[in-house]
């Protein structure tokens, strides 16, 4: 990679997204003229995947379009936030399915996912520490009531996980940024002795649990994996049948401020990006208030880590929540961190809309200020697991391991028309649509090239014209599809 990404990956001070950074003069900074679109699509009811058009659209000049000419208008002149990178989680399940495939089928997923050119470029990264749901059971790194932590070891994670994070790293060119989350400390740590359902950290292991997260993190470097941020807990206003741990906002704080955040920086790593929240976006306003409104606190954590989980309340995904957080603390940044379709049907693995709802989080996320976007696991097996306590999900690969075939839903097509083309420093530039059937959102990479993104849920399809600086290149809509528009 080049030293300008590695940059990237160790700024802090990225522009805030709910001020746009206006060019100099910015009337000539950009022209459309002599410029072509290339169209990638990927449409339901037909053959068409990440499919690029047989010949680019060409621009024409404009002034002023009708109100009768649907439109989508695209301003690089105007940016926002920096891209950090898009990509996937690591879990147990996602390497121990991954370690029962074919070599052939192996080599397939780390191209699929981490070849910019032959799959969709991922370069963004999580894993768990210790268990999650998605391990075949439950498991820590230190024996029982070991406060002093002289039996931790990561040996589990010799087995499956590493070996296939190792292989995920190679197969992105040795970089990607890693984001750790704990779903609960040891049981032995908690009030309830139990790593499930829920319970809370006790008082008197705060340290202890502080020492850990510095021992993951030295454990998984000594073994060439790169840590570039971690979160504080998994879900921590999340009662589960699996592994949890509740945090009330002030306990996250005060846990924070007073131990997490002194060890890291005693340990030598206050330059791991410390990601508050890491739960849905119903709560994640008032999170922050409490979590940055302490500048004590507040100096320990980058930003604020999300999920799209508050559809469960039967609301719609809570997009402003997120977009309040940037407008209120611009200098902090937005990670979603995690996300995928519940509930699990083999049925339903052609449902297009697992796709669409991909496509509605991420436009509206990256649109919302976020600028690094995290799905959940990257490869499930036929039952939409292993997962110890049955919560069975949907991935945007899954492995047959009774076939050894990979499985690509939708969803792994319309991440890509975000992952491939939006690439880690890209600037997203304004945007916006005169019919509410397009939604669209557009970054300008390092290269110049503009990618515009533009997700059509409807049965119908539509012509358009895509308007920058005064000229137009028409095209279609189809119905039920995702299309990046390229412009070099």
């Amino acid at each position: 990679m080049k030293a300008t990404f590695l940059t990237l990956l160790l700024a802090t001070g990225l522009s805030a997204p709910g001020v746009a950074q206006q060019a100099p003069n910015p009337a000539t900074t950009y022209s459309a003229v002599g410029r072509s679109v290339t169209v990638y699509t990927t449409a339901q009811g037909t053959n068409q995947r990440l499919a690029a058009s047989p010949v680019p659209l060409s621009f024409q000049a404009l002034a002023q379009p009708l109100e009768t000419q649907p439109t989508v208008f695209v301003d690089p002149t105007h940016t926002f936030q920096t891209m950090l990178g898009i990509g996937g989680a690591m879990t147990d399940a996602a390497a121990e399915t991954f370690a029962k495939l074919p070599k052939a089928q192996q080599q397939e997923l780390l191209k699929a996912y981490f070849s910019p050119t032959d799959g969709i470029g991922y370069t963004l990264a999580r894993t768990t520490i210790h268990s999650s749901d998605f391990s075949t059971a439950s498991y820590t790194y230190v024996a029982d009531g070991d406060t002093k932590l002289k039996s931790f070891n990561i040996d589990h994670d010799r087995k499956y996980r590493l070996p296939f994070i190792k292989q995920c790293l190679a197969a992105a060119g040795g970089q990607l940024m890693m984001h750790v989350s704990p779903w609960s400390p040891p049981a032995w740590m908690k009030t309830t002795n139990s790593m499930l359902q829920g319970g809370q950290l006790r008082p008197e292991f705060r340290q202890p649990w502080a020492d850990y997260y510095v021992k993951f993190i030295r454990a998984y470097e000594q073994e060439g994996v790169p840590i570039w941020g971690l979160t504080v807990q998994n879900e921590p206003m999340a009662k589960q049948k699996w592994e949890s741990c509740l945090y009330t906002a002030e306990d996250e704080r005060d846990f924070v401020k007073n131990f997490l955040g002194p060890t890291l920086k005693k340990a030598g790593l206050g330059d791991k990006k410390l990601i508050g929240w890491d739960h849905n976006r119903d709560l994640a306003f008032q999170r922050a208030t409490v979590l940055f409104d302490d500048p004590e606190a507040s100096q320990y954590f980058w930003g604020l880590g999300y999920h799209w989980y508050e559809t469960w309340t039967g609301s719609t995904m809570q997009f402003d929540n997120i977009r309040r957080v940037k407008e209120t603390y611009p200098d902090k940044h937005l990670i979603f961190t995690e996300g995928c379709v519940e509930n699990f049907q083999f049925s339903g693995l052609n449902d297009w809309r697992l796709g669409e709802r991909y496509g509605y989080s991420m436009i509206n996320d990256f649109n919302a200020g976020t600028e690094a976007w995290t799905d959940w696991n990257i490869l499930l097996d036929q039952t939409g697991g292993p997962n110890h306590v049955g919560n069975f999900c949907y991935a945007p690969i899954h492995g047959d391991t009774r076939s050894g075939q990979l499985l690509y839903t939708n969803s792994y097509y319309y991440i890509g028309h975000f992952s491939k083309f939006i690439r880690p420093g890209a600037r997203r530039v304004a945007t916006a649509s005169s019919r509410d059937i397009l939604q669209t959102t557009a970054f300008q990479n390092s290269d110049g090239s503009v990618a515009v993104v533009v997700m059509n849920t409807t049965d119908k399809p539509l012509d358009f014209q895509l308007w920058m600086k005064g000229q137009a290149a028409p095209t279609t809509s189809p119905a039920h599809s995702i299309m990046t528009m390229m412009v070099r």
